[in-house]
């Protein structure tokens, strides 16, 4: 299925299984996932994206964070990732593929997995999110979304949702335990704070995040691990600067920097044991240069699967 994707140096054959491409299994049977089995999942959908209004093409990014994740070396002798492939949107019915999204997740999470995506638009927020949801049904779900935008609006007559839509989303299912870093104030109307305040969600601003700041932002990070049963992380790839994240469908001037600062409170978050759910989207590949978005993403989501 991957198999001109899944690839990268070969160092001899002592070191047959030490990259990343070598340790992959594809798979499409649930039953055979165990416990702390990564399970990656393509969300290869960008219609959220189109009914945002958004710059189209993030469909395209599974296949190409993959290929960028190939060649890191692997240093955990037990680290096993399953791959399912990708879901798809070819007919516009963008429900269908979160619900089938969410399915999945939930199949994953029940057999002692941990959910890991990649997309697509951020619409995979909702999915992700219900899925998780649905296997724990009885427990607390905290979110962090790392990202500029507080991703609450209320869906639009006759549009239905879309990426700009999956916090209201889920705000409408009970309350709602997230905490938004990343923040631009030039990017969320008063209209969007607003709802944020009357919903509950916690944020940090984008100006914020820097190392003086640090024990606050590990503050209020901790108050909400210390409050849930379970965490889902979401990385907006909007969220950075457009000179290390050029290929998004939103780029942002004056976004954060992958530095000292925001690595430091990430790995913190990567490090909890509650962290069961993470994604990253909004990698846009027509817009991306010599895949420095792409390899970022790959990179993040590598610093779980080394963690």
């Amino acid at each position: 299925m991957f198999q001109n994707i899944w690839q990268g140096r070969l160092d001899g054959e002592e070191l047959l299984f030490h990259r990343l491409f070598q340790r992959v299994k594809e798979e499409q049977n649930y039953d055979n996932i165990s416990t702390n089995d990564f399970v990656l999942h393509g969300f290869a959908v960008d219609e959220g994206v189109r009914r945002n209004k958004g710059r189209q093409g993030a469909k395209e990014a599974p296949d190409v964070i993959r290929k960028n994740m190939s060649n890191f070396p692997v240093i955990l002798p037990d680290f096993s990732m399953l791959d399912f492939g990708n879901i798809t949107c070819e007919d516009g019915n963008l429900e269908s593929s979160q619900n089938n999204l969410a399915k999945n997740v939930s199949k994953v999470l029940l057999k002692g997995g941990k959910s890991l995506v990649l997309s697509g638009g951020h619409e995979v927020t909702y999915a992700h999110y219900l899925g998780v949801k649905t296997a724990f049904p009885e427990q607390k779900i905290g979110i962090i979304n790392i990202d500029a935008h507080f991703d609450n609006r209320q869906p639009e007559n006759g549009v239905g949702p879309s990426s700009g839509t999956g916090f209201w989303q889920i705000a409408q299912e009970g309350p709602i335990n997230s905490l938004h870093i990343g923040i631009q104030r030039n990017s969320n109307t008063l209209k969007l704070f607003d709802t944020a305040h009357q919903y509950g969600m916690k944020y940090i601003l984008a100006d914020e995040l820097f190392f003086e700041n640090l024990s606050s932002i590990y503050q209020r990070i901790d108050d909400l691990l210390n409050n849930v049963d379970y965490v889902y992380l979401t990385i907006c790839m909007d969220v950075f600067n457009a000179s290390i994240a050029p290929g998004v469908s939103a780029s942002a001037y004056n976004g954060i920097f992958a530095d000292a600062t925001f690595m430091h409170f990430y790995r913190h978050i990567l490090k909890n044991k509650k962290l069961v759910a993470l994604d990253v989207a909004e990698v846009n590949p027509s817009f991306d240069i010599q895949d420095r978005t792409a390899r970022l993403a790959a990179c993040l989501v590598n610093e779980w699967l080394m963690m």
